[in-house]
């Protein structure tokens, strides 16, 4: 990798494009930070406003900075309102990597690109495991990505991760926990949690954690690869919740909104980036930690 390299970092005011522009800014990348709103306010990388849905702003963008690498974190990933406007999450999760890699075909197909997939979506020849529209455009999104590294023979990379959390606006579970036990330490909330399965397993993993294995790939992943980046470790809703409770005096009734069903532990493979040198070095309960103490610091 030459020094001072240009990357692209899509979703740059979301949860992971965030802790992405300070991670990599610190390891010395000129960091181009694309946003679909106001662009991000910073002296130390380049802020771009660009709605990826468009070709022509998409091709704009590419000629004008001209990146070696594109770390692509755009997209909508709210499980629950993919229902209610399925086209909205096809056209931001597909249609944009779509223009996104077509411009970069264009203008220069050796940059280096990272996709970020989704635990949720499913093989191509197995649309009927599809489990919502979110996965759907996910499973898609992965599609096009894949053939467009076949097709023009393009440097792209797709990584999976799993449930991430950590410091940070996020609609996750831990984040969404976390903000309702603070506004019941404050008295803006009754101290009541509600939970659909509480022995739902999730494999959560720091976000800080997932951004390292971005940079690793950037490096090293091999092109065409699809990487798995998780912690190794199943957690069921019910520790997450034990978790949180020890990090507060608040006494909190849980709701159990639907009965609780065994699920089997989360068990994914991640030997493929483990390879290239990358773990987990962030511990859950950091990671749960750092999260109740940012939304403490909002409050």
């Amino acid at each position: 990798m030459k020094m001072h390299s240009n990357l692209l970092i899509t979703g740059a005011s979301g949860f992971s494009g965030q802790h992405a522009c300070t991670h990599f800014l610190k390891k010395g990348y000129n960091v181009t930070a694309v946003t679909k709103e106001t662009p991000l306010t910073s002296d130390k990388f380049s802020s771009n406003y660009c709605n990826l849905i468009n070709k022509d702003e998409v091709m704009n963008l590419i000629e004008t900075c001209k990146p070696d690498f594109v770390l692509h974190l755009a997209g909508q990933n709210n499980v629950e309102n993919s229902w209610n406007d399925p086209i909205s999450f096809i056209e931001a999760n597909t249609m944009s990597t779509a223009n996104l890699l077509d411009a970069l075909r264009i203008v220069n197909t050796k940059c280096k690109i990272v996709v970020i997939g989704s635990a949720l979506q499913c093989e191509p020849n197995h649309l009927d495991t599809v489990l919502n529209p979110y996965s759907l455009s996910k499973t898609l999104q992965v599609f096009i990505a894949q053939s467009y590294r076949s097709l023009f023979d393009m440097d792209i990379i797709i990584a999976i991760p799993s449930n991430l959390i950590g410091p940070g606006w996020s609609n996750g579970v831990c984040s969404v926990f976390a903000k309702k036990i603070v506004m019941m330490e404050n008295n803006l909330a009754e101290k009541n949690l509600e939970v659909n399965n509480l022995l739902a397993q999730r494999d959560f993993l720091d976000v800080r954690d997932a951004i390292n294995a971005y940079e690793i790939l950037i490096k090293y992943g091999q092109p065409g690869e699809m990487y798995n980046i998780a912690s190794g470790n199943s957690y069921s809703l019910e520790d997450l919740i034990i978790e949180l409770r020890s990090l507060t005096k608040i006494d909190f009734h849980l709701k159990i909104k639907v009965e609780s069903k065994f699920e089997k532990q989360v068990n994914i493979n991640c030997l493929k980036i483990q390879e290239l040198g990358w773990s987990p070095k962030i511990s859950f309960k950091k990671s749960i930690t750092d999260v109740m103490e940012y939304y403490r610091r909002l409050s």
